[in-house]
């Protein structure tokens, strides 16, 4: 604005100095060059009211996105942690030098060890898989809940290891039993969370009902890390039984799903 008075202002000064036909070709050229400025400047504000509608309609598809698929990406992103899990957990196996079957040997307790780990990723991964079927909505603390659960399970490789590599050894194995302890916690804390935030009358609460197999586990592991310093055999005898209570298929959950549908999720 400031140069289009300048202009303006020079042209009307114009006809003291020279003369008609200067005068009105200056006045015309000024003229063109203030319809083009105001042209540009018209564009501009019209690219950034539709620069504008667009972030705000992005911003609104991206919530509606983001309430829709909170539920499938807390899914994916478990899946894929457990398999990352798995995956370290399996590095370990180291191969022997030798190509005969006596050199398996050394190996049975990682092997054993490995097997037993196998089993319990594997009835986390089942039975997570069943209750987020039955949950509505996500939330926070259900989320948090979720990643202090994986933190637990992702120590699961360190202490099979560790364990294995000591032959079952008295404080590999009770650590082994604290890693699983504070796993079947952080289970329970999850499992609590989802409950709390969908209310008591829930699929997933009357699906768990008195939840005895998830009282009595965490029972066993806490009786299994003392008697590691007795008898690592005994321990490893509770771990083993543990899993297999749950090495079934949780069904409680199943028959709840089979009538009555579980809703899309929502985030709160």
């Amino acid at each position: 604005m400031q140069s289009v008075c300048a202009n303006m202002n020079a042209v009307i000064s114009l006809p003291r100095a020279v003369g008609r036909k200067e005068f009105l070709t200056h006045f015309c050229r000024s003229l063109y060059e203030t319809v083009q400025k105001a042209t540009i400047l018209s564009e501009i504000l019209w690219l950034q009211t539709i620069l504008l509608e667009n972030r705000q309609r992005g911003t609104a598809a991206l919530a509606y996105h983001h309430k829709q698929v909170t539920k499938g990406r807390l899914e994916a992103f478990t899946d894929g942690v457990m398999a990352v899990i798995i995956t370290v957990m399996v590095l370990e196996l180291k191969p022997p030098h030798e190509a005969d079957l006596a050199a398996l040997a050394p190996l049975m307790p990682v092997f054993l060890t490995y097997v037993l780990s196998f089993v319990y990723l594997g009835i986390y991964w089942n039975n997570h898989h069943h209750m987020l079927h039955a949950t509505e909505r996500i939330n926070g603390g259900i989320l948090w809940a979720n990643l202090h659960l994986l933190f637990w399970l992702s120590l699961v490789p360190f202490t099979t290891a560790w364990m294995g590599e000591n032959h079952f050894s008295a404080w590999p194995t009770a650590v082994y039993g604290i890693v699983m302890l504070c796993a079947a916690v952080a289970y329970y804390i999850l499992q609590t969370t989802i409950i709390r935030a969908q209310g008591p009358g829930s699929k997933l609460a009357r699906a768990v009902g008195a939840d005895r197999k998830g009282k009595l586990s965490p029972v066993l592991y806490a009786a299994a890390i003392p008697l590691s310093f007795v008898n690592e055999m005994i321990a490893d005898a509770l771990y083993i039984t543990v899993a297999l209570i749950w090495l079934i298929p949780d069904r409680r959950i199943e028959r709840r799903l089979d009538h009555e549908p579980a809703g899309s999720a929502k985030v709160n």
